[in-house]
């Protein structure tokens, strides 16, 4: 995509203020094109779909679902939508996982308006990586950085970590249950895990999983595309 061409861009976050006021910025822009705004990871999936945006600015925190498993629902209902992560956490850890998870970019949630701007246009006219973080963090990450985990074995994991079963996760995803077995043989390997609370903690520790309070139970299922 070229600078001529005109941003179209998804704003995900649960707060409606900054959500509304990050719009009103943005709108201003004769770039940009503001197609969208959501507030909770189903919404966000449904409006990627419906909208295909160029570029995702998604809160770290949504309700609902962790953030890699909306990521990844959002590049399956909108291929082309690059990633734009927005937090008020300058924790190493997590910035990896979500950079792992497939996120084109992290931004603080205290970045000035030219620091917001800089950073959609950065990835979504030139494709770059973007991190505006504190420099400790910046040290601490590993760039490109890629989870060592695969997408499925990513999906197996947080199902697991809400206490499935290995029957119920392959009900879920769609694949036998001895295909589960695998990932999950696969994962501990990976992760130099002996059991699934071993493998959970490991890869919630570095950032690859987040685990809603809710679990599993009375969590809407993502729109599928």
């Amino acid at each position: 995509m070229g600078p001529a061409s005109r941003l179209r861009l998804l704003l995900v976050d649960d707060h409606p203020l900054f959500r509304d006021g990050v719009a009103e910025l943005l709108s201003t822009e004769e770039d940009f094109d503001v197609v969208g705004r959501a507030g909770d990871s189903v919404a966000a999936v449904r409006m990627a779909r419906e909208t295909r945006p160029d570029a995702v600015l998604l809160d770290v925190e949504m309700p609902y679902h962790p953030v890699s498993t909306t990521m990844r629902a959002i590049r399956r209902a909108a291929p082309q939508a690059r990633i734009l992560i927005l937090t008020m956490h300058d924790e190493p850890s997590l910035l990896q996982g979500v950079l792992s998870a497939g996120a084109h970019g992290a931004l603080m949630k205290t970045a000035t308006r030219e620091e917001l701007v800089g950073a959609i246009r950065a990835i979504g006219y030139q494709g770059k990586t973007v991190l505006s973080v504190s420099r400790r963090s910046a040290a601490e990450l590993r760039l490109p950085g890629r989870s060592p985990l695969s997408g499925r074995e990513l999906e197996v994991l947080e199902l697991a970590a809400r206490a499935l079963s290995n029957a119920q996760i392959a009900a879920q995803l769609f694949i036998a249950e001895g295909t589960v077995k695998r990932h999950l043989t696969n994962i501990y390997a990976k992760l130099d895990a002996v059991s699934r609370l071993d493998a959970v903690n490991r890869a919630r520790a570095a950032g690859l999983i987040q685990l809603t309070e809710d679990g599993i139970d009375g969590v809407p299922a993502l729109p599928q595309s």
